[in-house]
């Protein structure tokens, strides 16, 4: 039993370090990236005509804010019309209805597509919008994002060369500095909107449509097979059967649209479940056919382990249960458990990728002040990831096996900045069998620290107690949420975030 065990932990450490490996290459991809030509200006006399599809679902908070900024595009009147697709059964509808009639009355074209049905959720809105949409080119834009006015201005140019198939910008974010929560979102997004998408566009490797901020040719949907619903990510999807078809993505790091964070942990636990198990449909439909397509050896290693990035969750979740299971057989067991040590390059990897995605975006000159914060926010960052490693390993799990589940929307509330906003919640989250479970594994990881300390063995000592306070975290401030009606107090205030 003690060799089953330390076989889980290695093979489980074996796959972390793997992951890692691979990120540490994205970084060397992104170090000596060069910056993509800058295409000349389109001649206002001939821009295209873009679509800009709006997809919501239950927004009161954000929607009227969003036609508002979408209003406030520069970009010629009569060469954009907006499709406000909703399929709100709240008063989101009407909200939409008499903003669009008003910027109607200014001659803006614009009209709200309402459903009732929801069908094919996010995916299913944007193929019926797409059927009637005039334009060349779709722009993407949910409920909680703010682009520039000049965001058709600086992405469309790049759609002179005739493979481009999309235009993806850099999410940036309102309320980082609303708790502590919101700010490791930030900085854990900042990975993937730095290093892991301009790493792997300057590797030669597939990148994602991140499903908002960003515009299609639409050609590229149609060649590629249109929006399709059977999986939680859509965007993901698309993304990978276009460049399957040789269209180009870009990515303009350079370029900002900022979005909301989620400030209440059930809004960070349905996105993470909707991300991690449309990751893992995406997998189960798209890797036979990356491994069968002409695509070089190393982006095929690179686009698996994108779609199956998810499953590291998995991998934390299993090291940490064979481990607290080995824990008795360490007590005079001939294992040497000292090359666990060697799981620490896994942590450099992580740690290297986290400090220069995030220092890359600061101001320059660096103050000291920064750098301590973010060296104070990395284990705060893994203890969280740790503490929703159950949560979302069952979404990878459910993803695999094909088992079907309905679009979870997350919550938005016009949050900017350490602002809160009062929100009408009347209804109380239920316990579900994912937050009991969450407790009870608090409870084990906190025995694994009394056992180590009554063996005196402290080889999983700090792994053992991050994942007690990451799931003690998350069970709390869960369990808190369940009959509160604001986001008011939501989170744990950080004041001014470096």
């Amino acid at each position: 039993m003690s060799y089953l065990l330390f076989g889980l932990c290695a093979f489980s450490l074996a796959v972390i370090v793997l992951y890692n490996i691979l990120q540490l290459n994205l970084l060397r991809h992104y170090i000596g990236r060069t910056r993509r030509a800058q295409p000349p200006p389109l001649d206002r006399e001939q821009v295209p005509f873009v679509t800009i599809q709006l997809p919501l679902f239950n927004e009161p908070y954000v929607a009227e804010r969003l036609i508002d900024n979408i209003a406030a595009l520069d970009y010629p009147s009569d060469r954009f019309e907006v499709q406000i697709l909703d399929d709100s059964t709240d008063n989101t509808t009407a909200l939409c209805e008499k903003k669009a009639s008003l910027y109607r009355d200014r001659g803006l074209n614009i009209r709200v597509i309402h459903r009732t049905d929801r069908q094919g959720f996010k995916a299913g809105a944007l193929a019926e919008g797409l059927v009637e949409a005039q334009g060349d080119f779709i722009a993407l834009f949910d409920a909680d994002f703010l682009p520039d006015p000049q965001f058709l201005q600086r992405t469309l140019p790049y759609f002179q060369h005739e493979r481009v198939g999309v235009v993806q910008t850099r999410w940036t974010h309102l309320n980082d500095d609303y708790s502590l929560f919101t700010k490791l979102q930030a900085l854990q997004l900042n990975v993937h909107f730095t290093i892991e998408q301009m790493g792997r566009k300057t590797g030669g490797h597939f990148l994602q449509f991140n499903g908002t901020a960003g515009i299609w040719r639409k050609e590229a949907i149609v060649d590629a097979g249109g929006w399709k619903a059977d999986t939680l990510t859509e965007d993901l999807d698309l993304s990978f059967r276009a460049q399957l078809n040789n269209w180009e993505i870009v990515y303009l790091e350079d370029v900002e649209a900022p979005a909301e964070l989620p400030v209440e942990m059930s809004g960070i636990k349905s996105q993470q479940f909707r991300w991690m198990k449309g990751g893992a449909e995406n997998a189960r439909h798209l890797a036979p056919i990356i491994v069968k397509s002409n695509l070089t050896l190393v982006t095929k290693l690179h686009a698996l382990a994108h779609l199956g990035n998810s499953s590291i969750f998995a991998a934390v979740l299993l090291l940490a249960l064979s481990s607290v299971a080995l824990l008795p057989f360490l007590d005079g067991s001939e294992v040497d458990t000292r090359f666990l040590g060697f799981s620490l390059l896994g942590l450099v990897g992580v740690a290297t990728v986290y400090f220069y995605a995030n220092i890359s975006l600061l101001s320059r000159p660096l103050k000291p002040g920064q750098v301590g914060a973010l060296i104070a926010y990395f284990p705060l960052l893994l203890t969280m990831s740790m503490g929703l490693s159950f949560h979302n390993t069952v979404a990878v799990i459910e993803g695999y096996l094909g088992i079907q589940s309905s679009f979870v929307r997350t919550p938005k509330y016009n949050i900017v900045g350490r602002g809160r906003q009062r929100v009408d919640k009347t209804e109380n989250n239920p316990i579900s069998n994912i937050l009991v479970i969450e407790g009870i594994l608090t409870v084990v990881f906190l025995g694994a620290l009394f056992v180590a300390v009554h063996i005196e063995i402290y080889t999983f000592f700090i792994f053992h107690l991050m994942l007690a306070l990451g799931f003690g975290t998350v069970f709390i401030v869960s369990w808190r949420e369940r009959r509160q009606h604001t986001p008011a107090r939501v989170g744990l205030s950080i004041g001014n975030a470096g």
